[in-house]
């Protein structure tokens, strides 16, 4: 996959125009937050049971090389193949020497965004290798050669038209039809054939238990499970943060993640492996291949403050909550990782110089952090990421400043430690904005405020602040107690 974060601007002005991608946002965000917030509300005690999660990736933060050791231990006992690899190249030329090794001709993929941070796809494909994605929204997206839209639905906003197109060009559909169960079959009777023949599986890994050696996917199509299940040798990638403690914190873990994910109490399915097929077993790999991939996460590591975006579990529920992802969708992300979700993940894995646009992209609303089950604070964490960027901190591999957004900073500084200083310029700024409003809106300003009103608007600044008329009627409150008490 092609890393596009530096479009970040340029394809989000492009969305913003996307009338199609406007009504899709206007519907699938809050529809997934609603039935999140109905999912939590079967628990006796919603904000114990996050709080719960929270503490149990806390504590896979503080114990991550621990816990690596003894999973790789229990794994290796259970019959697995443990390897780390330290980058990209190592895990994708491990995957490609197994591939020739074992003579295969194609691979089939479960659903996995560390295997699109790897670019996996295009590293098989360039030696020979074909490639299929089965999850029906990352195979469509996969035909289009487009990355994936959302967390849940890498291809939900695409046109039943386009899908229609897609899948005659490429042979999947032989008589035109717009009916979704109808493309849907086409889809699974086409990928249904690669099952029957399958070699090698590749999955991702939703969580790694540490105490006994599992590895945890879930999913709601099943693709995953044949993955598993048909191909003589498995191979799970898993970033090294996935690992937890237990399978009592896999368990609540999975609770909240598909709670968070989908609004639903668990996924369709979930499956466990502690290791390759044993004897009297019906069905599984007879080789299982993990891979621990660091591909700078050990860096990050190092950092107290960077490590605590490793916490994310992908359950993409900041994405439902946020205001930008809401308007532009994920495709300016521009790399697997879109949302609140790869604001704070992109910078820290591919540096500030490749970044630069999506450490401002925030309201500093704090939705993200309120509802995140990992206990992220987002806002945080790009308040720090700038910080960082504007000391040219070389451990976050700095990118552009401007000389006016330099000067904005300082003026902020040293207007934010001086109350006067603050009040004075708070006050010529409200008069300033107030002399551009029509009919108590302002719709326009020049810079270095255009930015903000290419699509949105602002109301009209009281000509008052809040602490001006409190201050008021704080005096008149002292002096009617004054004239009770004399009288």
């Amino acid at each position: 996959m092609d890393i596009k974060t530096d479009q970040y601007n340029e394809k989000a002005r492009e969305e913003l125009g996307n009338p199609h991608t406007q009504t899709f946002l206007r519907l699938l965000p809050p529809i997934l937050a609603a039935r999140r917030e109905t999912a939590y509300d079967c628990f006796q005690d919603p904000d114990a049971v996050h709080a719960y999660g929270a503490r149990i990736r806390a504590e896979v933060m503080a114990r991550l090389p621990e816990l690596l050791e003894t999973f790789e231990k229990q794994a290796t006992a259970n019959g697995a193949t443990v390897f780390w690899a330290r980058d990209s190249r190592e895990a994708n030329g491990y995957i490609l020497e197994l591939a020739k090794k074992k003579g295969v001709s194609y691979v089939t993929k479960g659903k996995s965004m560390i295997t699109e941070e790897l670019a996996l796809n295009e590293v098989l494909k360039a030696h020979g290798i074909e490639t299929w994605e089965t999850d029906l929204g990352e195979f469509i997206a996969q035909l289009l050669e487009r990355p994936p839209f959302h967390i849940v639905g890498p291809a939900i906003n695409i046109p039943v038209e386009q899908i229609r197109d897609v899948f005659l060009e490429k042979g999947v559909l032989e008589v035109p039809t717009t009916d979704p169960v109808e493309l849907g079959l086409a889809a699974r009777v086409f990928l249904r054939e690669k099952f029957h023949h399958l070699e090698m599986g590749i999955t991702g890994i939703n969580f790694a238990v540490a105490e006994t050696g599992t590895i945890i996917n879930v999913e709601n199509e099943g693709n995953i499970r044949f993955n598993k299940s048909s191909a003589r040798t498995q191979v799970s990638v898993m970033s090294l943060e996935k690992v937890v403690p237990t399978m009592a914190d896999a368990m609540h873990l999975l609770r909240v993640l598909c709670r968070s994910c989908i609004g639903l109490p668990l996924g369709a399915y979930i499956t466990m492996d502690h290791g390759p097929i044993k004897s009297g077993e019906l069905d599984g790999p007879e080789e299982l291949h993990i891979i621990i991939l660091d591909n700078g996460r050990s860096r990050i590591y190092q950092n107290p403050r960077a490590r605590e975006a490793l916490r994310c579990i992908r359950c993409g529920a900041c994405l439902n909550a946020c205001p930008i992802y809401g308007k532009i969708g994920g495709y300016p992300y521009g790399w697997v990782y879109s949302g609140p979700m790869g604001q704070v993940l992109n910078p820290l894995l591919l540096g500030l110089d490749q970044t630069p646009d999506l450490i401002e992209a925030c309201t500093l609303c704090q939705r993200c952090k309120t509802i995140c089950p990992a206990g992220i604070d987002h806002p945080k964490m790009l308040l720090y990421y700038r910080n960082r960027n504007l000391e040219r901190d070389p451990f976050f591999k700095p990118g552009r400043v401007s000389v006016s957004k330099k000067t904005l900073y300082r003026l902020f500084s040293r207007a934010a430690g001086r109350p006067a200083f603050w009040r004075f310029l708070s006050k010529t700024l409200r008069l300033m904005a107030n002399r551009h409003a029509r009919d108590g809106v302002i719709r326009g300003m020049s810079s270095p405020a255009e930015g903000w009103f290419r699509s949105r608007d602002l109301p009209a600044f009281p000509e008052r602040t809040f602490h001006e008329v409190w201050r008021d009627r704080l005096g008149e409150t002292h002096g009617a107690g004054s004239n009770r008490g004399s009288s």
